[in-house]
């Protein structure tokens, strides 16, 4: 589990979810997570590194600029001062994004209105907006880009006459269409990233929500089986302890006998809970034992015997995939548990019958039924039909004309669903 979770947040998928401390519930430190690891860091350590670099280049390429722009006015103290201040604000990008947004593009005005060469001085406000638009100021950031157009363009057009440089003749209309484009890809870019920053987190909490719903149906799966394993031998074992009972001073032997029962019952009890149980601490290995199947029919005749009911059996089942296979045994040993614990009958019939891709599985009993409805009216009949309905099968239960009671199941023999037949069962108790 851990080398898959390492895989999916690998190099190879960085692009398409995101990386892991951008945006994830566990990088914000979210109450309730107990996490406050490298997200937490990230967005409060200042960004030191990126602001430095970015400062080495607005300086080395505003002194080469100044080299190609002999008519404007020279770098001076002054105007170093300025593009130092500019790339300065940017350490704070990330905690005042609107503040560092408008004063980048402030510094930049002034910057200009002083006559010194167009350059870098222009990325320190690229770089603010972009952090602006991909925290969620959007409207701020644009402001500021437009801000620091409009201010372009009224010293370009008009205030160039009274600001240096001296005889400068303000610009041209390509220049103004320049500057235009560019501001058109600074918006453009960080809404880009801005949009895709907002899938990634949509895609991590599907994948969330999924990694929770996935939980869920496992859990309920366990709690089905454990109930399905538990209520049917439980349901011997009270059986033959009542028998053990009753005979204990004047049958020994049959009473002797009843213990033994219950013995062979508690261990085959014990051990299918163990593997519902090693299961579950290993979801990733193969089971130790098989999954029960409709092969073992005959034991579980035999164990209703034990317990006082006598089981027809007609049909042979058909090969079945392993999760309808064991879904047809729980639907049987469920209604034979249900015979033994509400009804009043010592007999049932099951009988198997498959054709046109279908397995119909029909219990019935002869009632009557003691202090219920043979077939009880609890959550045992609500886990039948939906290890049916997890296959595309369906169940229909309920009092025969002639008494008694039956169980009807229909269970597709192809595995259309693709699934292993283990529903997400409830956890019940049984009726």
């Amino acid at each position: 589990m851990d080398e898959r979770r390492v895989r999916e947040r690998g190099p190879a998928q960085w692009w398409y979810h995101g990386p892991p401390w951008w945006n994830h519930p566990e990088a914000t430190g979210s109450p309730g997570t107990g996490a406050t690891t490298t997200g937490t860091a990230h967005r409060h350590r200042l960004p030191w590194r990126s602001t430095l670099l970015l400062t080495v280049l607005v300086l080395a390429g505003s002194n080469f600029a100044a080299h190609t722009q002999p008519h404007r006015e020279h770098l001076d103290t002054y105007a170093r001062l300025l593009l130092l201040a500019a790339c300065a604000l940017l350490l704070w990008r990330h905690r005042h994004p609107v503040t560092v947004a408008f004063g980048t593009a402030a510094l930049a005005l002034v910057y200009l209105g002083a006559g010194y060469p167009y350059g870098p001085v222009f990325a320190a406000v690229a770089v603010a907006c972009f952090s602006a638009v991909v925290a969620g100021h959007r409207r701020a950031a644009w402001a500021a880009l437009g801000v620091l157009w409009a201010g372009h363009l009224l010293i370009s057009l008009w205030l160039y006459r009274w600001l240096p440089p001296p005889g400068d003749t303000g610009a041209n209309p390509g220049q103004e269409v320049f500057v235009a484009t560019w501001v058109l890809i600074i918006v453009s870019l960080a809404e880009l990233v801005r949009l895709r920053r907002e899938q990634w987190a949509r895609e991590r909490a599907d994948r969330a929500q999924a990694a929770r719903r996935r939980a869920d149906e496992e859990r309920l799966r366990i709690a089905q089986e454990l109930h399905d394993v538990l209520a049917h031998s439980i349901s011997v074992i009270n059986v033959q302890a009542g028998m053990g009972l009753a005979l204990l001073d004047s049958d020994p032997e049959q009473a002797r006998s009843a213990l033994t029962t219950i013995k062979a019952a508690s261990k085959e009890a014990l051990g299918e809970v163990r593997q519902v149980l090693d299961t579950l601490r290993a979801p990733g290995d193969a089971p130790r034992a098989p999954a029960p199947g409709l092969g073992r029919l005959p034991e579980l005749v035999e164990q209703a015997a034990s317990a006082g009911l006598a089981v027809d059996v007609t049909g042979e089942p058909p090969r079945l995939a392993p999760g309808a296979d064991l879904a047809a045994f729980r639907i049987v040993q469920e209604a034979l548990t249900n015979v033994v614990r509400h009804s009043g009958s010592r007999h049932a019939r099951v009988r198997l019958e498959h054709g046109g891709g279908e397995l119909r599985l029909r219990i019935d009993d002869d009632g009557p039924a003691t202090g219920a409805d043979a077939g009880g009216s609890g959550n045992g009949l609500a886990g039948m039909r939906e290890r049916a309905a997890a296959l595309g099968g369906a169940i229909e239960a309920g009092p025969r004309t002639d008494g008694g009671f039956r169980v009807l199941a229909v269970l597709p023999l192809d595995d259309r669903y693709g699934r292993d037949g283990r529903d997400g069962g409830d956890d019940r108790e049984d009726r």
